[in-house]
């Protein structure tokens, strides 16, 4: 197999792009299917000069080849219940061989790349793997193939350091069925996606695909057997962090089930986010040594949560705020940046400003704001205001707010004592 993007940079392992050999159709035909790897699009449709060549394609899901004629490739990615353009090319195609047009990405923002599936087969007892990261959110990821039961601390990674947008290169391992764990790159704890058992067939070559999920950073798996079906291998975690917002400097802890999310800590406090099963969360939150009676919270795999507890220590109460970490659009000159207020007892909603700029108004009291792009900047005055105050509730001049970054501003504590807290959630690196 080989594989090429159209309409942004991918870069691939040398490995990856070899010649094209064999295959159907005449000598100035191809073959050519789609494959929808877009996490925004229940269905896609493909249109090849004009024609429709693959319809209602679900996702993970992959389309029957169709010749297409080597001089009119001009290739057109369909939303299948508008029939709008998501996205274009016009691939070059050798004549005789195979191709999946990969479609990725989230809802309106959907690329495109050309896999080629024409690679030789693997020795007996032996099978190919190629993994793809076309995850646009997630960074450099490793990847790892081991045993169900083996420990990461030892396993050696099959792949690393695949950066977005890039291929591993043909991997050559023993046919079987593994477990496939995807990491952070260089980071074993940081762990993005657990595939408890894939079958790499004797003789096989078959594609990984890491797509993007709506949080951000977690991602989803899709196998493709070269010329073959699709397995679809989504997340079923979630990460969910505590963030403790209480007035009067309450003592606040919490976990769901026997994960520990915060240990006994004076609010406010910010927790860091953990990766948890996704589903109905059995959350536990102590404020001042008493058990909250919260109802728990339904966590979606894939998305990240902040589980605020906020408000009076005496009411104290939770928000769960879904957490849009996905990089900027524009991750070279710009970064995203919301308002999250936590304040007990306000009676009027924050304002979130940059560069004298309302980013976010009227956020009220146990609320977040839209994640709104700023422009990069080296001196930045980033302020929160309030009706009720003269001056700005929470201030930091000179700010250097970096291109590609993800922020949130919380603004928590008692509506009299105010604390603000700027908090880099990633960056694109």
């Amino acid at each position: 197999m080989r594989f090429k993007t159209w309409a942004w940079g991918l870069s691939v392992a040398t490995a990856a792009m070899l010649a094209a050999c064999g295959g159907g159709g005449d000598s100035s035909s191809a073959q050519m299917r789609l494959l929808n790897a877009s996490i925004g699009y229940a269905a896609l449709d493909m249109a090849v000069d004009s024609t429709t060549v693959n319809s209602g394609v679900a996702y993970a899901g992959v389309g029957t080849y169709a010749d297409v004629k080597t001089d009119a490739t001009g290739t057109e990615v369909q939303s299948n219940n508008v029939g709008s353009t998501l996205a274009s090319s016009t691939p070059t195609l050798a004549s005789g061989s195979h191709y999946t047009m990969i479609a990725y990405g989230s809802a309106g923002s959907v690329r495109t790349t050309l896999l080629q599936e024409d690679q030789d087969a693997a020795a007996s007892g032996k099978s190919k793997l190629l993994v793809l990261n076309l995850a646009p959110d997630a960074g450099a990821m490793d990847v790892y193939v081991t045993g169900a039961d083996e420990s990461l601390d030892t396993a050696s990674s099959v792949a690393s350091s695949i950066a977005t947008g890039s291929g591993s290169g043909y991997i050559t391992l023993n046919s079987g069925t593994f477990r496939v764990r995807v990491t952070a790159a260089s980071s074993k704890t940081d762990l993005r996606l657990d595939i408890p058992s894939i079958t790499l067939a004797s003789t096989g070559v078959s594609t990984l695909i890491l797509t993007g999920s709506t949080g951000g950073v977690l991602v989803n798996g899709i196998q493709l057997v070269q010329q073959g079906a699709t397995s679809n291998f989504p997340n079923a975690t979630a990460r969910a962090r505590l963030v403790a917002a209480v007035g009067s400097s309450a003592l606040v802890s919490g976990s769901i089930g026997q994960t520990s999310l915060m240990p006994t800590s004076v609010a406010p406090t910010i927790g860091d986010y953990t990766t948890i099963a996704a589903g109905t969360a059995d959350l536990s939150v102590y404020v001042n040594g008493a058990l909250m009676t919260f109802a728990k919270p339904a966590l979606a795999a894939g998305s990240d949560y902040t589980l605020m507890v906020w408000g009076t220590a005496a009411e104290p109460k939770l928000a769960v705020l879904t957490d849009d970490n996905r990089l900027p659009t524009s991750p070279t000159t710009t970064a995203k940046i919301r308002l999250v207020n936590g304040v007990a007892s306000a009676t009027t909603g924050l304002t979130l400003n940059v560069d004298y700029s309302a980013l976010a108004s009227n956020v009220v009291a146990g609320t977040s704001s839209t994640p709104q792009a700023t422009a990069a900047s080296t001196s930045a005055l980033l302020t929160v205001t309030s009706p009720s105050s003269t001056t700005p509730v929470y201030s930091l001049s000179e700010l250097g707010i970096q291109a590609g970054y993800v922020y949130t501003v919380f603004v928590m504590g008692d509506s009299n004592a105010m604390v603000g807290s700027l908090r880099r959630e990633r960056s694109s690196n």
